[in-house]
């Protein structure tokens, strides 16, 4: 065959996408004949029998893929184009029928199907039962459910799902970020799943109002925001928690936490002291939170107040209050600085703040002075020290120009203890500090660290940190007020060396 000639191809027996799919052998037979305009005609000779043997459902079908051609703009293949050409045409079918409240999602559902099996068959295009069941399986889910994200929600090993309007969708497991293959086919598709999401909680997205916060029937947490402040089309984050909430023994084995540590926090919850969880974005303050509750006695009123519901506590007796966005016409809007003062009066036992980030610091260290002992929040922070100082602006973002000791004293008098959390290179999320807070010294505030990490372990060979958390040998303050609730921490709980018994013990 020489330069210049063309090469038609013809397939015989599977489709283009089963003998892509098959991945057989190909007998390639051509004749070449001579003479300058002669095409060369390639018979590609497939068996018959051969099965159509699809990827699993947790890979990638290449079938599924964009496929970019250089600097072109990006190319659909025929699966895939056929698979948007079937989805316009069953929104344009069924319009305002998506959206009927008569009847059930199984109804729904039965609707769907049975119109897209009618729009499969006006296509005169040659599919097996397996693509006819993928094609009726997906665009199924991009009309009810979340699209391509819909098997990341599933997936128990993926902890958040990061979407930017048509490009590959990145998740994160174990720590790390990860490109999949997998993407929503238009900004429109994206949309549409954004606003089904944020209806299903009483929220709203539009340009008016381009940025949400929502959550998930299973709690997890979203955000969303669309143009025009997403430059590159809408853009979705999904943190997700684990339907099992995880217990303190779940991070001492994740060696997030050692038991001796485990066993202060849960004596400091239990005795009424005041706890704020520091760390930075994605440390897990979240799932701190949630263990530090669950170490709350059942028989207490707990009120939780929240942006968006993500606490799972398990005791019986808890009222969540979740804060309400503006309306269409920017009234009605209810905040956390709103919920953290209605809580005051419905006599609870403790308050647990989802995360003070405005002037509900104020009313948080006021509750805390006032009688409302065993509160907890979280603030971002990176160090104990950084945890005062960012409370210390939120409180003077309230509005109040208070003089600068005043805050200090009331944050030392409220707050007994910081427990800071770190996410290492290696993804790992461990507790690094915590901190008491002691008083106060001239315009200081006084701390002092009760356990800490021992970064000198160094890492091994996989870039893991071999470090844990060890008492620094200092026994805490507040040890005298958890005896008062008949909780007593023996000293070696806090290291080999207890420096008040080393004292009595000299003393004559």
């Amino acid at each position: 065959m020489r330069l210049g000639q063309r090469l038609r191809v013809q397939t015989q027996g599977l489709s283009a996408l089963a003998a892509e799919e098959a991945g057989e052998e190909l007998d390639l037979a051509f004749d070449a004949p001579d003479g300058p305009a002669a095409d060369a005609v390639v018979a590609i000779a497939l068996p018959v029998t051969a099965p159509y043997s699809p990827r699993p459902t947790t890979a990638e079908p290449k079938s599924l893929r964009r496929v970019p051609s250089g600097d072109e703009p990006k190319a659909l293949d025929p699966f895939l184009a056929l698979k948007e050409r079937i989805h316009d045409t069953l929104l344009e079918k069924l319009g305002s029928k998506l959206f009927d409240s008569s009847q059930n999602d199984a109804q729904l559902r039965a609707t769907v199907v049975d119109q897209i099996t009618q729009i499969i068959n006006t296509e005169s295009v040659p599919l097996s039962a397996q693509e006819r069941h993928i094609l009726v399986s997906e665009v199924s889910d991009n009309v009810l459910g979340h699209g391509p994200i819909d098997r990341f929600l599933k997936d128990p090993t993926v902890s958040e799902i990061m979407v930017i309007g048509e490009k590959p969708i990145y998740v994160e497991r174990k720590g790390k970020l990860i490109e999949t293959k997998e993407r929503f086919f238009s900004n429109e598709q994206l949309r549409r799943v954004i606003e089904r999401i944020v209806s299903n909680v009483g929220r709203r997205v539009d340009e008016s109002s381009p940025m949400v916060d929502a959550r998930l029937p299973d709690g997890s947490r979203v955000n969303a925001i669309i143009p025009p402040l997403a430059v590159d089309g809408p853009s979705l984050t999904i943190r997700k928690f684990s339907r099992d909430p995880l217990q303190v023994e779940d991070l001492v084995r994740f060696k997030s936490l050692t038991p001796e540590a485990a066993h202060v926090l849960a004596a400091c919850v239990r005795g009424r002291l005041n706890v704020i969880v520091s760390g930075g974005t994605g440390t897990g303050k979240t799932t701190m939170l949630n263990i530090l509750s669950s170490f709350i006695p059942s028989d207490e009123r707990i009120v939780t107040i929240e942006d968006a519901v993500e606490l799972q506590l398990r005791q019986p007796h808890v009222v969540r209050l979740e804060s309400r966005p503006p309306n269409v016409e920017g009234k009605g809007a209810v905040g956390i600085r709103d919920l953290v003062r209605n809580s005051l009066r419905m006599r609870p036992d403790r308050i647990v703040v989802g995360e003070c980030r405005g002037g509900e610091a104020l009313d948080m260290i006021q509750a805390m002075n006032t009688g409302h002992d065993g509160s907890l929040s979280t603030v971002h922070a990176n160090t104990p020290r950084d945890a005062l100082s960012r409370l210390e602006t939120l409180v003077l973002m309230s509005g109040f120009d208070l003089p600068t000791r005043a805050i200090r004293e009331q944050l030392a008098s409220a707050v007994d203890l910081i427990v800071q959390i770190s996410r290492f290179r290696d993804g790992s999320r461990r507790v690094v500090n915590i901190t008491e807070i002691e008083g106060m010294e001239g315009q200081t505030i006084t701390m002092s660290d009760i356990f800490a990490f021992d970064h000198a372990a160094g890492v091994d060979a996989e870039g893991r940190h071999l470090g844990t958390i060890k008492p620094t040998g200092i026994r805490p303050k507040f040890s005298e007020k958890l005896a008062d609730y008949g909780l007593y921490l023996p000293p070696e709980v806090f290291g080999k060396i207890d420096p008040m018994a080393a004292m009595r013990k000299s003393s004559p």
